[in-house]
């Protein structure tokens, strides 16, 4: 049977592309039954206020680093997106003298320009979010050193990927995008080998880190979350860690607040992890394979997947 193709851009591959009843089962489920979710491998995990949803978030850090010791050194891979977290985690380092010397942190993603990551000095720039809103913040006494700080670089990729193996990565925590990303892992474009067929589960897992063309429904994401709408200021390129370096981690936390994906987003990727669904059409879905994943939920941004007219 040939595939459908995309509603939302039909030179790629997207979730509007899979059976079509995974798509109605997932928009019919109620809160509960998304807490219901949870199974071996796979935890629902709900917070009601985002006072605790993001303190909970920040506290991934703190229990990460807290493990790192000189003979295993380790810690965190963490998100641009959401943010609010991260000025947390430098307040909980400072007020718990928590030493970071033997602790690590990975940031997972980067926009790119011409094949390029974007300076610091961008606009956009993740590695300088990472630093003006946790980093910088700290007490220079109990600051990570700058060589355990790994950010993807487009000369040094193999490097980046390398430290995964060199320093455990107990945590890669993350959101969840409209196009049912994490970090960039976007669809394939709908071409080549991949005119009919997106790539199976197993070929988008042999992927490391890399640059990418992005999905146009990420651009358009990131231009309302990130630019005030204005889709020509954010790159089409991006820089992203891949499912090799995911499945190296020894747990995957996804933190959902409602910001960056609708209700019915959150639903459908819960709903083909549990039910152990694949396909790279929806990249999040592969997480199913994971030994250890966890989606956080603010809980009223769940809501429900109805119609309403505003």
């Amino acid at each position: 049977m040939v595939r459908k193709k995309s509603i939302l851009a039909e030179q790629w591959w997207d979730y509007t592309t899979i059976d079509e009843k995974i798509l109605k089962d997932a928009a019919t489920l109620t809160t509960k039954d998304v807490l219901h979710l949870s199974r071996p491998g796979f935890q629902v995990v709900f917070y009601d206020t985002l006072e605790s949803f993001y303190l909970a978030e920040a506290m991934e850090y703190i229990n990460a680093w807290k493990q790192a010791t000189p003979s295993k050194p380790a810690g965190i891979c963490g998100p641009i997106g959401p943010t609010e977290q991260l000025p947390l985690v430098a307040q909980l380092v400072n007020e718990l003298n928590i030493s970071l010397k033997n602790a690590h942190f990975w940031g997972m993603d980067e926009w790119c320009i011409d094949d390029k990551e974007v300076p610091e000095t961008h606009a956009l720039s993740f590695a300088r979010t990472d630093r003006e809103l946790c980093f910088d913040r700290m007490k220079p006494e109990l600051k990570m050193p700058e060589e355990n700080i790994h950010f993807p670089k487009a000369d040094t990729l193999a490097e980046y990927s390398r430290s995964f193996d060199e320093f455990y990565c107990l945590i890669m925590q993350g959101g969840q995008g409209d196009v049912k990303h994490w970090a960039f892992n976007d669809p394939f474009k709908r071409e080549g080998k991949y005119i009919n067929e997106p790539p199976s589960p197993g070929e988008y897992r042999t992927l490391s880190t890399r640059l990418v063309n992005l999905h146009p429904v990420t651009i358009m994401q990131n231009a309302r979350t990130s630019g005030g709408g204005y889709v020509v200021g954010v790159p089409t390129q991006a820089l992203t860690v891949g499912p090799v370096e995911t499945w190296k981690s020894g747990k995957v936390s996804i933190w959902q607040a409602g910001t960056h994906d609708n209700p019915f987003g959150m639903r459908l990727t819960a709903f083909m992890i549990s039910k152990k669904i694949t396909d790279s059409a929806v990249p999040m879905s592969l997480l199913a394979d994971h030994p250890n994943v966890v989606f956080n939920y603010y809980r009223p941004a769940l809501s429900e997947v109805t119609i309403e007219m505003h």
